[in-house]
């Protein structure tokens, strides 16, 4: 029982030993190893690792995409000296942990703020060159393309590439902000003002168009209706004539007959006439013709 005891305190003693020995990288991970604070060595491999215990440390260094936000936007100026409010993201990781550790001896935050003033710079540069409309919309793309693409010659110097950088928001300060929206207005409300002048303009060059159209239909119609009604008078005409030339007689007592009854549709018309007017022959006629049948039948 005695001699175990050495042994187990041995073995527990070699087990601790061991494990203060041995580090293991992870795939996400970079690695520095330190001896007594100095640099000696850097593991950019995934796996286990030896290390002297007391005397030699590790730091670990992210190797995944990290993300670098503006804290604030900036305020830029366009060739057309107009003030603009950029606000962008960056995405960043390390490619060289040995530079990156030598630069900005492994310090985050002191890499962000480098990128972000180059980032800035760079930015400011491409800005500089365009106007309020190419910034905004026209060429946005192509300026976050070179601005990173210098930005990242920068940021390799110090073992690190960005990724991409995003405008992420371009806009006009609160004091100019005011009077563009009033230009705009005033441009809406002239453009406005415009399309009615021409909508009228149009509207009455519809009507007056509309108006000679139907003149000239009712023209045409009325000329129609004069030549069908010529034509029908003519063939009446020549139906009375017909009519007349077979039997004149009967025809003119049929025409009698038929303006007796026009004059009298009502029993309240009054008409005064001289009874002996040849608008009453065929009265008296029809009146004497009775008379004399009668005097010969008795």
């Amino acid at each position: 029982m005695k001699t175990a005891m050495p042994i187990l305190a041995l073995v527990v003693a070699i087990v601790l030993v061991l494990s203060q020995s041995l580090y293991t990288v992870d795939q996400k991970q970079f690695a520095i190893k330190f001896q007594l604070g100095e640099f000696i060595d850097a593991k950019t491999e995934a796996g286990l690792y030896f290390k002297v215990p007391l005397v030699q440390n590790i730091k670990f260094y992210d190797r995944r995409i990290l993300t670098l936000d503006a804290p604030e936007p900036d305020r830029i100026t366009t060739s057309e000296k107009k003030p603009l409010r950029v606000d962008f993201i960056a995405y960043w990781r390390i490619i060289d942990v040995r530079k990156y550790y030598q630069s900005v001896t492994g310090d985050e935050e002191a890499a962000k703020r480098r990128l972000a003033q180059t980032i800035r710079a760079n930015l400011a540069q491409e800005i500089n060159k365009r106007t309020i409309h190419e910034t905004i919309s026209a060429e946005r793309y192509k300026i976050m393309d070179e601005a990173r693409q210098k930005a990242d010659a920068d940021a390799r110097t110090i073992g690190v590439e960005i990724v991409d950088v995003r405008l992420r928001r371009v806009e006009l300060p609160d004091e100019v902000l005011a009077q563009v929206y009033q230009r705009m207005e005033s441009e809406r409300k002239r453009v406005a003002n415009e399309l009615r002048s021409q909508g009228g303009a149009e509207s009455e060059k519809i009507r007056a168009d509309a108006d000679r159209q139907r003149e000239v239909i009712l023209a045409d119609a009325y000329k129609q209706a004069q030549r069908t009604k010529g034509e029908g008078d003519a063939k009446a005409s020549a139906i009375y004539a017909s009519a007349y030339g077979q039997n004149p007689e009967f025809y003119s007592f049929y025409r009698s007959l038929e303006a007796y009854k026009a004059t009298f549709k009502n029993k309240s018309d009054v008409m005064v006439l001289d009874p002996s007017a040849d608008f009453f022959q065929y009265l008296k006629q029809s009146g004497g013709g009775r008379a004399a049948q009668r005097g010969s039948s008795k």
